[in-house]
Parts: structure tokens; C-alpha cells; sequence
């Protein structure tokens, strides 16, 4: 069957003559070694993560693109396109759609070239690159909630305004500036034996530039991509042999969540990429938080997919001694992110979380606590614990995160040991995203007992030094012999760690609480809730 060519008429600005050469053996090869990004973009350095490679036991090097100018790639294939454009062009400027890293790339290469940019951009799009995009001197139009109206929008002022129509990925011109990431990547190792190059792929535009130059000069380096699993579409594609459109993207790395890959690019990874690998939200998150023990610097989640990546890759396989190359592609980090970074980080890596029924009586979450243990006998870290009573006796729920390995031997062993407690039931759901950014904030409500309010219950908020095995101390002696209403807990990685415990405490019984509890010593702090904090408290636990 035969296929269109979608450059045969020549994309945004450029004859179908001047694209011949894509098609050559060498055409893409030529392109990048003569293209025009260094008047503004830099050659990034290429750092080796220390901690990452002793950890994975392989050399893992970062090629660090966030190091530029705009702290993204997409300086480069903007510049290289947009050099290329007439006198005559440049006059009538130029417009692009893109709710962050190509309209900055854009409107810094039109500042450079003395041409106007349109910059069409969702309303939704975050407050910090519309400011950083207005920096640069180009011109914002905010259009619709989506980057599909938005691109219309551009596409149609390209038509009635004369201006090019600058395509983020979709063109020869940008993807060999892009590559030259892959030439860089070669010289600075000197064209030594690398095993993996791994490259986070959104419309293709970068993997396509970098697998174009490898597989010219190096073809026995791998060129492997990376999608976070919520926004698949190339890896979907290259399944079926045909672009494929996706329904819907998950907009946690909104930089790579693309619901069709470029044709161009597509066409590029059909025939050079080795393989893509997928990623979760909880990968990705703590990839930018390995990134940031190398580099104190914060990816963006985009930036971080191709280091999420190769950890999997090479986990997977069980590769070790290899030499990897993984490309952060981008910083430009919205800061109200950080909170649902900070959520998912670990999680799936080195923290693991339980969901459980425990029998509801006195006693029951020490011992699901004491069950808790290493190899060692000594207490796991505890991370996290949400409890709130139930509706009626006999069973009771909570989520426990501790500081384990989800999936490993470890976490295996515990699962048995939980699970063989008559009354006892724990699942691991530390694999399922919508439990790390909803569930752990559902664990509460008013609490009704046997059809009614809980009488007497108390909450205290109680303050204690963030250490291994002291949540277990803390209520070895008071679980046996008080109904405990409710349990709030989050490691926070402060040295002084909060609780919130609520208690079924008559007035009677509260003098023998306080001599219970005296031989904690005083490392626990106890405090009541009482007045406006207990009201406000109240309606809602």
C-alpha cells in the first residue's frame, strides 16, 4: 500500500526540493554535523551519576540538557528550523503552539533572529512559563484548554498571517537539530563503547535526531526509548507498524504527553530504535529525586523519564558493568509539582505500601507493628500509617507505608507472615498510582460505632524524635488497653515527628492514662486537642 510522504509538499517553510536529502543513506547524518544550534544553545556537559552507578552497578552518565539556556533541549531543533527560514520569512515571523519547553525554545531563537513570535498556549498552561515565554519578547495568545486548540489556533494564524509554523517535532530541520545531542554524546566519550543511549520520547522529534547520528557512526550502541505508560502512543505505534492516535494522556510528565507520535519521527524509529521502555508516575518521581542527590538540580517529570528508564531497563535484565547514557531532557519544573513528586517518590522503589484489615481490639496494631521486622529482628522504618475505627466491631482498616522494597523477598516474607495472623489481611498496593495520590488522603471520615458517634473519644497530638521502632514504642502501651479511634502518621524526614491519636478515653480513665503513658519518658509529647482546633478537627474525623 503505498503511504503518503507528508513532506511532499514540504512542511512549514520549506521546499519539497530542500528534503531530499532525509531520504538519502547519509541525508540525516550530513544535517546534524552542519547544524545551526550553537549561537544559542550549549554543549551540555555529560556528568557521571556516581550514586546512580554504584547502585545499578553499571556506569550511568547524564547528558545534561537542562543545562540550557530555556533548561530544555528544545532550543535546538527551534534554532536549526527557524535559521533556515528566508529573509522573507523571518520578516513575516513565526507562530508555534506549546504550553511550555518549545515555546520558550522558540520565542529565545526569534529574539536571536530579530523576528516576531505568536506563542499559542492553553489557558491552563502554568503561570511560570507564560511569564518566562513574555520574558523573551514573544507574543502569547491564550487559546482553549487543550493543545489541540491550541495548535489549530496556531496553524490558523500560520495560514491567514503568512507566518511559518514552527512544529515542535514534526520536521526534518528540528529533529537534525535535536541530533546533535547524539553527536555530542559521542564525542564526549570519544566514540568508546557505550552500551545504551536512553532518550524520552513525547512526538519522537529528539529520540529520532539522536538514533539518526548514532546508528550512522556507532551502530552497536543501543538507542532505547522511554514513555511514561499513561502516554504510550509511540510505543503503541511501533507495536502496530502505524501512528496511533490515544483516546487519552496522563499529564504527569506534561512535557512528553503526546497523543500521536511525528510521522517523520516515526518513520525515523521504525527503523533505528532498539526498543522502548515504559515508566509509572512513582519511577519517574523518584528518578527526579535520584537526579537531585547527583545534582541538586529538579527535573521536570519529562526531564526525568529517560534515567527512570535505564534504572528499570537495567534492573529488569539484570544488567550490571554496562556504560549508559541517559538524557535529562528539561527543569523547567512547575513548583506546585513538587508536593505530588514528593508523594509518589520511593514508592515502588524503596518504600512499600499496605493495605490491611486488622481484627479491631486492643492490641491488634501492635502486633501488626511487631510483625514489621528485618531479616535481623530489628523494627522496619516505618514511613507512614493511616487508621481511622470502623463502623462496626470486628474488623479494622488501615495503610501502612514502610521503608521496603515493594516486590522483593523481604516484602514477600512479610506479606506471609501478616497474612497467616488469624484476623489478619494485607495486600501490597504500592504498584497503583491512584492509592499514592488519593487513597492515603482518604483514610478518615466521622467515625460511627455499632450505628452511633464514638463517646469519649479524645485526640491528642503527639510529638516525638523521627526513629526507627518509635511509632512501635510509642504504642506498645497504650494499644492493649485503650480503643484507639484513629492513627495519622507521614515520615517527613524532620528530626521531630507528629501523630495524631485519637483515643475512646471516659474522664475517669484519663488519670490512669497519663500514669500509663509516664513511662515513655520524655521523649513523647503529649497534647489534647481542645477549643477551635477540636472543632475545626471534628468536622471533618
Amino acid at each position: 500500500m503505498h503511504v503518503p510522504d507528508p513532506f511532499a509538499q514540504g512542511p512549514s517553510g520549506c521546499a519539497a526540493a530542500e528534503l531530499a536529502w532525509r531520504r538519502e543513506p547519509d541525508g540525516y547524518l550530513k544535517e546534524i554535523l552542519t547544524a545551526h544550534v550553537y549561537k544559542i544553545a550549549v554543549e551540555t556537559p555529560l556528568q557521571e551519576a556516581r550514586g546512580l552507578s554504584k547502585q545499578l552497578g553499571s556506569t550511568i552518565w547524564l547528558k545534561r540538557e537542562d543545562l540550557q539556556p530555556v533548561r530544555s533541549f528544545k532550543v535546538r531543533g527551534a534554532y536549526n528550523k527557524m535559521s533556515r527560514l528566508t529573509p522573507e520569512q523571518l520578516e513575516k515571523g513565526v507562530v508555534c503552539s506549546s504550553a511550555g519547553n518549545h515555546a520558550q525554545g522558540v520565542a529565545l531563537a526569534a529574539r536571536t533572529l530579530g523576528c516576531s513570535a505568536v506563542i499559542c498556549m492553553p489557558t491552563n498552561s502554568p503561570e511560570i512559563k507564560i511569564a518566562a515565554v513574555r520574558e523573551l519578547g514573544a507574543t502569547i495568545e491564550l487559546v482553549g484548554e487543550s493543545f489541540f486548540e491550541a495548535q489549530v489556533e496556531a496553524q490558523a494564524r500560520a495560514a491567514k498571517e503568512g507566518r511559518i509554523f514552527i512544529n515542535a517535532y514534526d520536521d526534518p530541520f528540528t529533529i537534525a537539530g535535536q541530533g546533535t545531542i547524539g553527536h555530542e554524546i559521542l564525542r564526549q566519550t570519544d566514540f568508546l563503547d557505550l552500551d545504551c543511549i536512553f532518550v524520552p520520547i513525547g512526538g519522537g522529534g529528539m529520540i529520532a535526531g539522536i538514533a539518526a547520528i548514532v546508528k550512522a557512526l556507532k551502530p552497536s550502541i543501543q538507542v532505547i526509548g522511554v514513555e511514561p505508560t499513561g502516554a504510550n502512543a509511540m510505543a503503541q505505534s511501533l507495536v502496530r507498524g502505524e501512528r496511533v492516535t490515544l483516546s487519552r494522556v496522563d499529564p504527569f510528565a506534561d512535557g512528553v504527553a503526546i497523543k500521536l507520535p511525528g510521522a517523520e519521527p516515526f518513520r525515523l524509529c521504525r527503523e533505528l530504535l532498539d526498543g522502548v521502555v515504559l515508566v509509572d508516575n512513582s519511577a519517574i518521581s523518584t528518578a527526579i529525586k535520584d537526579v537531585f542527590n547527583e545534582t541538586r538540580s529538579i527535573l521536570e517529570p519529562a526531564g526525568a523519564v529517560a534515567v527512570a528508564g535505564a534504572k528499570a531497563f537495567l534492573k529488569h535484565y539484570g544488567l550490571t558493568g554496562k556504560r549508559v547514557v541517559a538524557v535529562t531532557s528539561g527543569a523547567n519544573m512547575n513548583f506546585d509539582r513538587l508536593r505530588l513528586v514528593s508523594e509518589l517518590v520511593d514508592v515502588g522503589s524503596a518504600e512499600t505500601m499496605l493495605a490491611a484489615r486488622i481484627p479491631d481490639r486492643h492490641g491488634a496494631i501492635v502486633q501488626l507493628l511487631g510483625l514489621a521486622t528485618a531479616p535481623d529482628g530489628s523494627p522496619l522504618d516505618v514511613t507512614e500509617l493511616k487508621y481511622r475505627c470502623g463502623m462496626r466491631r470486628g474488623t479494622a482498616r488501615l495503610l501502612l507505608g514502610l521503608g521496603l522494597a515493594p516486590g522483593s523477598k523481604q516484602c514477600s516474607g512479610l506479606l506471609e507472615r501478616i497474612n497467616c495472623q488469624e484476623g489478619f489481611m494485607a495486600t501490597d498496593v504500592s504498584d497503583i498510582d491512584l492509592a499514592q495520590v488519593h487513597l492515603r488522603h482518604m483514610i478518615g471520615g466521622p467515625a460511627v460505632l455499632d450505628g452511633g458517634e464514638i463517646q469519649d473519644e479524645v485526640i491528642f497530638k503527639v510529638e516525638y524524635p523521627e526513629l526507627r521502632g518509635m511509632l512501635h514504642r510509642l504504642l506498645s502501651p497504650i494499644s492493649p488497653k485503650y480503643d484507639i479511634t484513629l492513627l495519622h502518621f507521614r515520615k517527613t524526614g524532620q528530626r521531630a515527628a507528629t501523630a495524631l491519636l485519637g483515643l475512646r478515653l471516659p474522664e475517669a480513665e484519663k488519670a490512669a492514662f497519663w500514669e500509663a503513658v509516664k513511662g515513655l519518658n520524655a521523649e513523647f509529647e503529649f497534647r489534647e486537642l481542645s477549643g477551635r482546633e477540636l472543632e475545626v478537627f471534628k468536622l471533618f474525623v
